[in-house]
Formats: C-alpha cells, sequence, structure tokens
C-alpha cells in the first residue's frame, strides 16, 4: 500500500511541477501516518508530504502553516495541495534540525531565540478555519491514560493496586488543574528541537505543527526546554524558564499577580503531563505501530517524572511508585 501510494505522489508531484521526478528521496518521518520526501521542480528541493485520509488531514496544517506566517514565525511554505488524496507540496527548509547544533556552551542562546519565536506562536489562537481547539479537560485526561494503558498495562505488564489507582486517580487530577488554571494561549503542541530547523542564515523555523492548539501557556516551553531526546541541566532550564517569564510579563502576556514561584510550578506539572503522555505514546508507537525506536526515549521521559516530582511533597507517593515499579520494571525490558 505505501508504495502504491509513493507512485501516486511521484506522478501528482510531476503533475503539478511539470518536472519529471527520480524516485522520491524519503525524509525522517514522524510518529503520525505522515511520510515525508525530497522532490523537485528542476530548479530547487521541495518536500512531498503524503498524509492519507482519513487518517490525517492536510486542512490543520494549511490553516495553521498560514496563520503561523502572518504572525512572522517561519514555516514552510504550502505550493500545492490535493486534499482528496492526501498529497501536499512544500518548500524545503533544509535537513539541519535545531538537535543536531546544540551543545553546552550554545545551548543558550539557540533556546533563548525559540523562546523568542514562541511568543509569536503564542499569539496565534485561530485561523482561517476559526478558532484553534481547545486544550479541554477530556483531551488532557486521554493523553494522561496513554502512560496507564500503554506503558504500564501494555509494555510493563503491571496492574494498578486499589491504593495505586487512588494515587494515579489524584495525580491526574492536580496535572489537569494546573494545566486549566494557567492563561490560555496558542500551542505548537509539538515544540521542540527535532521540529525546529536552523536555517542557512542562522534564523529558526517550525514544522509539525497541524495539531496545534489554545492550551497552558507553559506547554510549548516545557516541551522545548525539558525535551524528550535531549536533557539539560535543571539550573539552566529553570534560567531560561524565568527568561520566559520575564518576557511575557513585558509583554503583558502574563498578570502581575503571577510571580516566579506559581509560573515555575505550572512550568514543573506541565512538563509532568507531557512527559506521562509521551511515555504513554512512546510505548504505543511500539505495540500498535510497529515503531520501536522511541523505546529508548521512555527511560528519559521517566526520569523526569521521578526528578520533578520530587520537587513537590504532594508527590511523594507517586514518585515512590515511580522508584519501587515502574523504573525498576524499565530496566528489565531494556
Amino acid at each position: 500500500m505505501n508504495e502504491q501510494r509513493e507512485l501516486k505522489l511521484q506522478a501528482w508531484c510531476e503533475a503539478v511541477t511539470g518536472y519529471r521526478q527520480q524516485q522520491l528521496q524519503p525524509v525522517s518521518g514522524d510518529a503520525s501516518f505522515r511520510r515525508y520526501f525530497r522532490c523537485s521542480d528542476g530548479r530547487r528541493s521541495l518536500i512531498a508530504v503524503d498524509a492519507p485520509p482519513p487518517q490525517e488531514s492536510l486542512q490543520p496544517f494549511m490553516a495553521v502553516a498560514q496563520a503561523y506566517a502572518e504572525a512572522g514565525v517561519a514555516v514552510p511554505r504550502v505550493i500545492a495541495a490535493d486534499e482528496k488524496q492526501g498529497f501536499m507540496l512544500l518548500s524545503d527548509l533544509g535537513s539541519t534540525l535545531l538537535l543536531s547544533e546544540l551543545t553546552a556552551t550554545n545551548m543558550r542562546d539557540w533556546y533563548s531565540k525559540a523562546l523568542s519565536d514562541l511568543i509569536d506562536i503564542m499569539s496565534v489562537s485561530d485561523t482561517e478555519l476559526g478558532d484553534l481547539p481547545q486544550y479541554d479537560t477530556a483531551l488532557l485526561r486521554r493523553e494522561i491514560d496513554l502512560f496507564h494503558d500503554w506503558l504500564v498495562v501494555e509494555h510493563l505488564g503491571l496492574n494498578l493496586t486499589v491504593e495505586h489507582q487512588a494515587m494515579w486517580q489524584r495525580v491526574t487530577d492536580v496535572l489537569i488543574a494546573n494545566a486549566l488554571e494557567q492563561p490560555q494561549v496558542g500551542v505548537h503542541r509539538d515544540y521542540h528541537a527535532r521540529n525546529i530547523m536552523v536555517q542557512a542564515d542562522g534564523q529558526l523555523a517550525y514544522i509539525d505543527f497541524q495539531d496545534a492548539v489554545q492550551g497552558p501557556i507553559t506547554y510549548d516551553a516545557v516541551s522545548l526546554l525539558r525535551d524528550c531526546y535531549v536533557r539539560w541541566p535543571q539550573h539552566q532550564v529553570n534560567e531560561l524558564s524565568a527568561e520566559l517569564f520575564e518576557r511575557l510579563r513585558e509583554q503583558k502576556m502574563l498578570s502581575e499577580s503571577v510571580d516566579l514561584t506559581q509560573w515555575q510550578r505550572w512550568f514543573d506539572l506541565m512538563g509532568m503531563q507531557r512527559h506521562t503522555k509521551a511515555a504513554g505514546i512512546f510505548a504505543r508507537l511500539y505495540h500498535r505501530d510497529g515503531k520501536s525506536g522511541y523505546l529508548q526515549d521512555i527511560p528519559r521521559t521517566v526520569d523526569y517524572l521521578y526528578d520533578i516530582a520530587g520537587l513537590y511533597p504532594e508527590f511523594a507517593d507517586y514518585r515512590r511508585w515511580l522508584a519501587e515499579h515502574i523504573q525498576p520494571a524499565l530496566q528489565e525490558r531494556i
């Protein structure tokens, strides 16, 4: 089926560009059904996207791309699209991921630049399709449940005792309340160093934003600074988080009544929600979709949970559960 779609995509690219394509060159894909290829129009490299319906829709990507561009955010330009077939042709932002450029000495400069761009992303709460979806209680709960359903039960083969079920419910409720009490802004929702492209002029451009929502103001920041794929010293993360806090205060996007302590709690607990979701998704990608490459990232996400839970006494029993049950079980699976 993939091979057939690839041939159809190649034919479509030829029809759109008027240029005979050599075999499409795969570009690293993502954790969805979408696939990406390099092609050409005879003058420049382009990106061909296969987003098979009904699993994928091109509309959200195209609408958010337009809204981000209008807000001054660098994103791929949509050159052509066939929504019925699920094909799209984009400008090529190159192949230099921010993740490949980061070092201990330059990370602060790169992240400061990304956090500056993030303020523009936060300003986008609607597109030509209407308001971005709300990151509401139901969605937050579904995401947190991925950890229980796919990591704990499916991957590790563990069952929660009655006591642990009560603990899990308490943690879930606290993390959801934390997300909902924050100012709600435009959220990219997958804002990390694998989705940020370094351009030839040193500027940053952004991809994979089709799931954008209106949600918590700390979500994208913690996604970037506590990246599932790379980890930085806690003091550097806290300094950058505080830097964003000050910028948002200056931009009047945060009330004067919100102090740094409140902000840091929002940030920390938002990170717990995201890492809970991510660990569950990584396990689901393996068991449901046959993608094993993300299994290596699960211990890092669980370590984040363990470490941040240690900063807040209310998570003591949850942290103990991670240490006594989840982390040892993960070690056995490695």
